[in-house]
């Protein structure tokens, strides 16, 4: 009988020993989440900077009956337009020349209706400037009216061919932004501590945020505002 009891005693011990370790392992973590008490916070950092990367398409235009006419008239036109930015003070490995695109009136849909120019052949030929004197950019742009005069046919800025102005230069001031970013957040933080009576502890984890570039506004391509936006979560104590 006894070597019946025995095994049974030696269960229910073991039993009442999970059940107990159990119990410890639930009031532990139950006081663990009680103690890692945070706030989640951001911190947003803007810096308006000027564009240092001008990319400047200059499109013009010619038309002619004549393929060989048509090429010279491309050419003549072509040396003007760069004869014009060396003047305004571009280098030469400053400026590119794209392939003229021909038009042929005679075979497009758009004038078969008997709406087609007298003139058979229309190119449209694209000098590309990509300086980083963006300034000189900006003036030289309002100077190619002297290229109108001369007999160049500048055709408007369109939406397949617009002046760019970059910023180029993000890495610089990267630092220094997500510095401000955790700055602020932090300020966020303890006003939130404030309110509930807590201190900020140390940084629980940190996000950097995506950064951003986009104009001051439509009439000043060249200023740029940057921002970032960091989410950062800190531990509160009492």
């Amino acid at each position: 009988m006894e070597n019946g009891i025995r095994p049974i005693a030696a269960a229910l011990i073991i039993a009442v020993g999970l059940a107990l370790a159990g119990t410890a392992i639930g009031v532990g973590f139950f006081f663990s989440r009680g103690t890692d008490r945070y706030v989640t916070v951001k911190g947003l950092a803007e810096r308006e900077v000027d564009a240092d990367l001008a990319v400047w398409p200059i499109t013009f235009r010619v038309s002619d009956n004549s393929l060989t006419t048509l090429q010279d008239k491309i050419d003549k036109d072509r040396n003007s337009v760069t004869e014009f930015l060396l003047e305004c003070g571009f280098d030469r490995s400053e400026i590119s020349y794209a392939a003229p695109k021909i038009t042929d009136t005679r075979t497009e849909q758009r004038y078969s209706s008997g709406n087609a120019p007298e003139e058979r052949y229309i190119a449209n030929t694209t000098i590309t400037v990509r300086s980083t004197e963006v300034p000189q950019v900006k003036e030289s742009m309002e100077d190619t009216v002297s290229l109108v005069g001369s007999g160049v046919m500048i055709s408007a800025e369109n939406w397949q061919t617009p002046t760019e102005f970059l910023y180029t230069s993000l890495n610089d001031i990267k630092p220094d932004m997500i510095e401000t970013a955790t700055i602020n957040a932090r300020r966020a933080a303890e006003k939130f501590a404030q309110d509930s009576g807590s201190k900020v502890g140390k940084i629980r984890t940190a996000t950097q945020g995506y950064f951003s570039i986009s104009d001051r506004d439509r009439n000043s391509p060249d200023k740029k505002v940057v921002r970032v936006v960091t989410t950062v979560k800190y531990f509160l104590i009492d």
